[in-house]
């Protein structure tokens, strides 16, 4: 069966694009791409880099653009000087109607220079592509919600909703930093009380050939929780070995946790997902969707559709290992072996339904199963929401004729997580398309399409102006 990052190649046309090396770029294009440079230029990684500079350096060009210093702040959390937040908002008309927040994550995941054949803290533009660490995980989306509102404001623009920016930092520290946007929700709600959030997660994709193949609008999306598996044993000389050894009995555990298979639990998102992305199917996996959208508890048509990885992880919750260690001297028997597991939750399970099908499927009492902390709030389901897919829809259908918007669940996590603890239904918006791969985002060579980058661009604008007068 075709893997899903060939999702949707076979639905819909697929509309070629003029290089953008072939055109000049609009004067506010130009502003924009300055702004954008210096994002990316800037390292906001954790270990070398600084969020707070990055902040501020946006700060400064809202500021000029006409915001107060009431309207656009940089916010720090004490303590944690290089891990700055920008939050913004232009006002709305409406008393009645309640804000919309945007929201990106500053931060970066980490780089190393000699692994790049590019500084990955400089920005190039290159063969159509722009290359830089952040460009497409997340800062090209985070420079066009501040640029959108700088356009706004020197529009003289007046939406009817007030339109807030949250970009903070800390998304790509799992739960071993601080995260910006849940110190935000739990120190300053106000920042971000809003009807609804828009976030990444979601975007478009794109062929081999640079065609638009389809767009995605991310509505829901996995919790991560982390769980060390432990055996101890009073260990001994090795020549003397016994059948109670730590490694053995690890070893048991991880191949139970390879054997181990959630069932399938559908939502509205992902049988949505599964009606529109069926008619690109063979035909018995075809029979095998609508049988599964008939019972999800048919076995044959989950083992069926689950033979395609990342479907699979749509479909069920999933736990895998990731690292293993054991023993202290190659002449002994092992006193202790570690393996870890990490977990990716569909919204209708708990952490400790989880734990409680870990520890019976391991089924060994010498295996200690321990939740690992501090852990990232569990999601909260988004509602699949006419008012939300409806614009998105229609304003594609404008601007990139018969390409669908189709509606995913994510499998990984991103600071929807974090708006969910003060009850913000939280969207993955379509919009920048990217490669198959995802752009390289968290490896090498990160890219998205420069032509990528300013349709998106024009199509967010004009999709915030939308959602922020209805």
């Amino acid at each position: 069966m075709r893997r899903l990052k060939r999702l949707f190649v076979a639905t819909l046309l697929l509309n070629a694009w003029t290089p953008l090396s072939a055109q000049s770029l609009r004067p506010d294009q130009v502003i924009f791409r300055d702004m954008f440079v210096e994002l990316v230029n800037t390292d906001t990684s954790y270990s070398n880099g600084n969020c707070t500079l990055a902040a501020e350096r946006m700060a400064k060009r809202m500021w000029a653009a006409g915001f107060s210093r009431q309207e656009v702040r940089v916010i720090i959390p004490p303590g944690h000087e290089r891990e700055g937040n920008l939050v913004a908002e232009l006002k709305g008309s409406s008393k009645k109607l309640k804000p919309i927040l945007l929201m990106g994550h500053l931060d970066v995941v980490e780089a190393k220079r000699e692994d790049w054949n590019r500084d990955p803290f400089t920005l190039v533009e290159e063969n159509g592509y722009f290359y830089g660490r952040g460009v497409a995980d997340d800062k090209a989306r985070t420079a066009i919600w501040a640029d959108s509102l700088i356009r706004y404001k020197q529009e003289g623009y007046k939406p009817k909703r007030t339109i807030k920016l949250a970009a903070t930092c800390g998304e790509e520290g799992n739960s071993e930093v601080l995260n910006g946007a849940e110190w935000l929700a739990r120190n300053m709600p106000e920042t971000l009380s809003a009807e609804f959030a828009l976030n990444e997660g979601g975007g478009g994709r794109l062929d081999p050939a640079g065609n638009r193949q389809a767009l995605a609008m991310q509505v829901g999306e996995k919790a991560t929780r982390t769980f060390d598996l432990e055996a101890t044993n009073p260990g001994g000389h090795s020549s003397v070995p016994r059948p109670d050894n730590a490694i053995y009995d690890i070893s048991a555990a991880v191949i139970a946790i390879r054997d181990l298979r959630f069932p399938v639990q559908l939502n509205p998102t992902t049988r949505a997902f599964l009606r529109q992305y069926a008619p690109t199917l063979p035909a018995a996996a075809q029979r095998a969707t609508a049988e599964l959208l008939a019972d999800e508890k048919n076995a044959d048509a989950g083992d069926l559709l689950s033979g395609d990885a990342t479907i699979n992880a749509m479909l069920r919750t999933t736990c895998v290992a990731t690292l293993l260690e054991a023993g202290h001297a190659a002449n002994a028997l092992p006193q202790r072996a570690k393996a870890t597991v990490n977990c990716r939750i569909l919204p209708t399970m708990t952490t400790d339904e989880v734990e409680a099908v870990l520890t019976k499927s391991i089924a060994n009492p010498r295996i200690l199963v321990n939740l690992r902390s501090p852990q990232r709030p569990m999601a909260v389901p988004a509602p699949l929401d006419p008012k939300i897919m409806d614009p998105a829809i229609k304003l594609a259908a404008e601007m990139f004729p018969g390409i669908p918007v189709i509606p995913i669940m994510l499998t990984g996590a991103t600071d929807a997580t974090m708006t969910g603890l003060i009850g913000i239904p939280t969207y993955g918006v379509p919009g920048l398309f990217f490669d198959a791969d995802g752009g390289g985002a968290h490896g090498l060579k990160e890219r998205i399409k420069t032509q990528s980058v300013y349709d998106g661009r024009d199509y967010l604008y004009r999709l915030v102006k939308v959602y922020s007068n209805n």
